[in-house]
């Protein structure tokens, strides 16, 4: 299996030159040559698969045996799930009777993106560790991984590499607007190979200054530049598995059909379920978009632009409280991973569409050149307007396989309430929440035997402050008790290491990198 950028050229990579090289030196992102469909027998042969089972199971489907052997990769699988605290991993847990939660984070930060980022660091010890093997000139291989987080992505990254030989990180995260334990979680890690850098901005100041120092021929080539942000293909391919494991564990309970809600800003997480689909995991629902107040990717699946601002003041707003919007266009939200402007995994589902209603090309590579020019003009497009308006052939194409709400912050402490007050009672983060609230209103637009699955991204514990909104008053209700764990306490006391910078500026990032490599 090759990999190719999502904005053309005639590059194609292995999957390790994929997995080390990040994002494409035309802005583009990776994605596989072809998607492969699942052998026919997948369904009696997976159906009682382990985790570790399912991902290699998956995996070896996009990666060769030439380049991680069965063996190997079942060992970095191992590794790389062996320290999360529930047999299932990613177990699935019933609110209702046609209501299900997918616990996603029961890893070492208490998040989603633990699932793909050990993985991930563990890819990149191995790739790197071979690199060194079989260089003759003694000399040794390095990286340096630099990713921008919205609050989970810098933890789990940090946790996934963490005094990994030969693998410095580097994680900007917009100052003061990540939860205090996402910050802590962060920070509070001293490994010498470790580097949290604050950015006085947003969360997509942090994602353009990644970008740029990707784009950056001469400094990528310098220090050896790692991805760890979904831009990364292997965090995308990672996710898919939960997917899988769900719809298993959900069919030895009820024979039905099933749609998956995914809380989502940057697109990553939904994205894993679009390609498991696209392999052939049955979903005869759309798969869902919960956005918060910050909600470019809700706005596009009802008029077809994709564009930073909203100009259609004339679409009724029907949520509530929308947050509060600061001069960089960013809504302030309790759900402040989602705190997104743009969505950059959207990207590799452009391509699919330009590719699905690319006309007069009956050859494939003819067909795929000509998306690949399509998103490079619609992403200069967005770049300089600050927005995108697609064909209404691609709208279609994306309405066949997605719909889209968004939900304020109003909804979302008053989901957190009835679920704590439900039966049975369950305390939700801020972001599940907004899946829970988004499914509720899809719902009416299923069948009756649809049962919906929604991806529940993170602990409750690492949004105490939205929790404790939600269910102040409640006599029933005692954070320390009902939510709090033991790893956590004492945790906002710790010792931190972080380095400030004033403004969003990317000739600051590369000294502080530069500094500190």
């Amino acid at each position: 299996m090759k990999y190719f950028s999502t904005r053309g050229g005639d590059q194609e990579l292995s999957f390790e030159e994929t997995v080390l090289t990040g994002l494409a030196p035309n802005g583009g992102l990776y994605i596989p040559v072809e998607i492969p469909s699942l052998p026919s027998n997948w369904e009696t042969e997976w159906k009682d698969y382990s985790f570790v089972d399912l991902s290699v199971a998956i995996l070896s489907l996009y990666i060769s045996r030439e380049e991680i052997s069965e063996l190997e990769l079942r060992d970095l699988v191992a590794k790389s799930y062996a320290g999360f605290r529930h047999p299932y991993v990613t177990p699935l847990r019933k609110l209702g009777e046609k209501k299900y939660v997918l616990e996603l984070w029961h890893g070492p930060t208490w998040a989603f993106k633990d699932v793909a980022l050990q993985l991930l660091g563990n890819l990149f010890e191995f790739f790197l560790k071979r690199r060194n093997a079989r260089r003759m000139d003694g000399g040794t291989d390095k990286l340096t991984v630099v990713g921008a987080t919205s609050g989970d992505t810098g933890s789990a990254a940090i946790y996934g590499l963490r005094n990994k030989a030969n693998i410095s990180i580097f994680i900007l995260h917009p100052k003061g607007r990540v939860s205090p334990i996402q910050e802590a979680q962060m920070t509070t890690v001293t490994d010498a190979n470790v580097h949290n850098l604050a950015v006085k901005g947003t969360f997509d100041d942090c994602q353009d200054i990644v970008k740029s120092l990707f784009s950056d021929i001469q400094f990528n080539a310098t220090h050896h530049l790692g991805a760890v942000n979904s831009i990364n293909w292997a965090r995308i391919l990672a996710q898919t598995v939960y997917y899988f494991l769900a719809y298993f564990h959900l069919r030895k309970e009820i024979q039905s059909e099933v749609q998956f809600v995914v809380p989502t800003g940057n697109f990553g997480d939904i994205l894993a379920g679009y390609y498991a689909k696209r392999m052939g995991l049955p979903m005869s629902a759309h798969l869902g978009v919960a956005t918060n107040a910050n909600d470019i990717l809700a706005r596009f699946w009802k008029t077809g632009r994709y564009e930073k601002v909203d100009s259609s003041p004339e679409l009724p707003v029907s949520d509530g409280k929308q947050g509060t919007q600061d001069a960089s266009g960013v809504k302030e939200t309790l759900s402040p991973a989602m705190d997104i402007l743009i969505s950059s995994n959207f990207e590799r589902l452009l391509w699919y569409l330009a590719f699905e209603t690319v006309e007069d090309a009956s050859d494939v590579n003819v067909r795929r050149a000509k998306a690949g020019d399509i998103v490079d003009g619609w992403m200069l497009k967005m770049k300089k307007d600050g927005k995108v308006e697609v064909p209404v052939t691609v709208l279609e194409f994306a309405r066949r396989d997605f719909c889209a709400e968004r939900v304020s912050d109003e909804q979302t402490l008053e989901t957190i309430k009835s679920q704590f007050l439900g039966s049975p009672s369950y305390v939700v983060d801020p972001h599940t929440a907004v899946g829970l609230t988004a499914a509720a209103r899809m719902a009416n637009y299923n069948s009756l035997s649809t049962v919906q699955i929604i991806l529940s991204t993170a602990h409750p514990a690492k949004f105490s402050e939205a929790v404790s909104q939600a269910l102040q008053g409640s006599s029933q209700f005692d954070f320390n008790r009902d939510v709090m764990p033991e790893e956590f306490k004492g945790l906002l006391q710790k010792d931190r290491r972080v380095i400030d910078v004033e403004r969003p500026d990317v000739e600051l990032v590369k000294k502080v990198i530069e500094g500190y490599v």
